[in-house]
């Protein structure tokens, strides 16, 4: 059980260390200085896989405003009650299980020198795989006008499980910074 636990951390920590990659994509054709407000495309947050231990109205609550702050922060005002927006923007959460192949070496330990000769405890490679669940957020922001895909970011991480809420605040309002830092494309 000792070498599992330390397995699996081993896992975790080599994936922590992976340089995560904020995905942008952008409509190069649009005037994106032209769009000064914004409004939900509702469904606002989309789950992939619909899972009822996936959604939470928290989790939604924690997103919405951390984009709300992002937008604002980027110059973009929310829409006035029933007037249309430039923007809708659109979120997803998408959880997948990733796996990862870990090797541990046990034994091969040599003593002794060219004199007297070589011995030592044998050695031997143990193989596992280590299933670990990657959520994905992805922000779409689509024209008010047409309703066409202008611009999508998103990023990835190892899900959090961490009970705490503020934890969990800190880590949305950091993911979704990530993700809108390069909006307006330059």
């Amino acid at each position: 059980m000792l070498r599992y636990v330390a397995v699996l951390a081993c896992a975790v920590l080599l994936s922590a260390c992976q340089s995560n990659q904020v995905n942008h994509d952008f409509d190069a054709s649009r005037d994106f200085a032209g769009y000064r407000s914004w409004s939900w495309k509702e469904p606002a947050l989309q789950y992939r896989p619909d899972d009822p231990r996936i959604k939470s109205d928290l989790t939604e609550q924690r997103i919405r405003q951390a984009v709300g702050e992002q937008l604002d922060q980027r110059g973009l005002r929310p829409a006035a009650s029933g007037a249309r927006a430039d923007l809708n923007v659109q979120t997803y959460l998408i959880v997948e299980d990733r796996q990862q192949q870990v090797t541990t070496n046990y034994g091969g330990s040599a003593w002794g020198g060219p004199w007297n000769g070589y011995w030592g405890a044998p050695m031997y490679n143990e193989t596992r795989n280590v299933t670990y669940k990657v959520a994905t957020l992805q922000i779409d922001l689509l024209d008010g006008k047409d309703g066409k895909l202008v611009w999508r970011g998103s990023d990835e991480q190892l899900l959090s499980t961490s009970p705490n809420p503020a934890d969990r605040s800190a880590a949305v309002r950091a993911t979704v910074s990530r993700i809108l830092a390069n909006y307006p494309p330059r």
